[in-house]
């Protein structure tokens, strides 16, 4: 039996590599001669740059930066050499999955990859509970991370958007790379913008931005596909995880409607209903508008660059998971891109999430779901003691295919 775990992180709990590790040692116990495939996987969050190094190799790199409240820390980011002649199969797939995103028959040869977690440096787990306010918080410091990897040769960068403390529409991430905007009275913002910032933003001008950029290709790898605006965009679905209040949201809103309009008729780039813009924020749609990033789904991205529909191929079954599972994970999250690439390879899949809504359409990309939280286990039970239980669900997934 060839079995594929393919796990994304466990947020606040484990990582996707600690899960994966975890599962396998519950397939090993029921079938003692299977053939485990350990493939972590990310969405473009936190793990990405793990994932893609586990198949790629390369370097971690820091550089100094400002967290989300403007107060210094350092921050990492990957750095994959990519010269054909001593790649490693993963360098190759990493290379070919970045020209695809960017719409090129082939890679380029040469030069080398960075990939960038924004969560390193604007993440939400770096801003303490009680100080969580996307009024205030700001990207500054991904673009800082973007500059160093710049600094550090890159050509090529993969921006993982997901886990972000911010709602700023990527201002500070583009501020940091050298765009000026202009405030209401003709002020220039010389701090970094924060989302309460949008709505007094009245012009920007790229002709400062670092001249590097254009010579790079920047790929916004997405954790959702959400537009930026409006009922399901990335101020009312996730502000309120980020600190907002219904007031706040109502802001940070009518703040990003303003800035794609300031976009659209400055650069006739209709960004707002582009799938991902509003990733992280609305840092997608700042990307794109202010960099010329591409906007992929990060799951796709990440697979293909650590070769998962290949090792899909002959398998005969498929064991993910990540945190949560419901409808929210339709909107782009890795386990649905995990089930949809094993669909493809007439792979059946498994879910193991911490939690799961058992009546969500979600539901039915599987074939069959086992919760951590289920059978008495309460949620903070199941995470003191996600990795056992990660185990014991696999034993139980397993026994049970082998059984049908």
């Amino acid at each position: 039996m060839k079995v594929i775990i393919a796990p994304d992180k466990f947020k606040e709990c484990l990582s996707a590599a600690a899960a994966a590790a975890a599962m396998a040692e519950g397939v090993l116990e029921v079938c003692p001669d299977a053939v485990i495939d350990i493939c972590p996987v990310a969405d473009g969050g936190e793990g990405t740059i793990d994932a893609v190094l586990a198949a790629a190799g390369g370097q971690l790199l820091t550089a100094d930066v400002f967290d989300p409240l403007g107060s210094p820390m350092r921050a990492r980011f990957a750095l994959i050499g990519t010269d054909t002649d001593a790649a490693l199969p993963g360098r190759l797939g990493l290379t070919a999955a970045l020209a695809r995103a960017h719409g090129q028959s082939e890679a380029p040869a040469g030069g080398s990859v960075a990939v960038i977690e924004m969560s390193a440096a604007s993440g939400l787990a770096l801003v303490p509970q009680d100080r969580r306010d996307p009024m205030r918080t700001s990207t500054f410091g991904t673009g800082q991370l973007i500059a160093a990897a710049l600094d550090a040769g890159a050509h090529r960068i993969i921006v993982g958007l997901g886990g972000s403390a911010t709602v700023d529409g990527g201002c500070g991430a583009a501020q940091a790379l050298g765009v000026r905007f202009i405030l209401r009275g003709g002020r220039e913002a010389v701090y970094p913008l924060a989302g309460g910032d949008l709505l007094e933003i009245e012009d920007f001008d790229l002709a400062p931005r670092d001249a590097r950029l254009g010579g790079a290709t920047l790929c916004a790898a997405c954790d959702v596909a959400s537009a930026l605006l409006g009922p399901q965009g990335a101020a009312v679905i996730f502000g309120p995880q980020k600190g907002a209040t219904s007031e706040c949201v109502a802001k940070l809103d009518a703040g990003l409607a303003h800035l794609a309009a300031l976009i659209r008729r400055k650069l006739d780039i209709d960004i707002a209903d582009r799938p991902g813009a509003g990733a992280a924020g609305g840092l997608g749609a700042g990307l794109a508008a202010f960099t010329g990033a591409t906007l992929q789904d990060g799951l796709t991205l990440v697979a293909e660059a650590i070769g998962l529909p290949r090792r899909l191929a002959g398998a005969d079954l498929c064991l993910t998971g990540e945190g949560r599972l419901d409808s929210q994970s339709l909107a782009g999250k890795a386990t649905i891109g995990v089930a949809r690439l094993a669909m493809r390879a007439e792979v059946p899949a498994i879910c193991i999430p911490g939690q799961a809504d058992l009546d969500s359409p979600v539901r039915e990309h599987f074939a069959a779901v086992y919760p951590l939280a289920a059978e008495g286990i309460t949620p903070t039970a199941a995470k003191v003691s996600a990795r056992d239980l990660l185990r014991r669900r696999a034993a139980q997934a397993v026994s049970q295919i082998r059984k049908s």
